[in-house]
């Protein structure tokens, strides 16, 4: 009995303990820390900022690519209208050509 009050006793005091963890601190020479002198940082830091600005650069491309299509889709969208606007003037003699 004193065994199983002794594991009950444990069990909850490990339930009721409240969850904390603690800030990763890094050394000034550690692989991602952030440099003493403010500089560009370690060559990890830097690859990964080329790589971000890499998948930016690509990612504002594409944006670019499909709204220079919607422009041309629109654009020709326009001059089919206009077409036609001017082939029904000319049917109902509107204009003298």
């Amino acid at each position: 009995m004193l065994r199983t009050s002794g594991t009950r006793l444990a069990r909850t005091a490990m339930l009721s303990r409240p969850f904390s963890t603690t800030a990763r601190a890094l050394s000034a020479g550690d692989t991602g820390a952030p440099p003493k002198s403010g500089g560009q940082g370690d060559a990890f830091q830097r690859r990964e900022r080329a790589n971000e600005d890499l998948a930016i650069r690509m990612r504002e491309k594409e944006k670019l690519m499909e709204l220079k299509k919607k422009l041309a889709e629109q654009q020709a969208h326009i001059k089919a209208l206009s077409d036609h606007i001017d082939e029904i003037t000319r049917e109902q003699g509107g204009e003298h050509n």
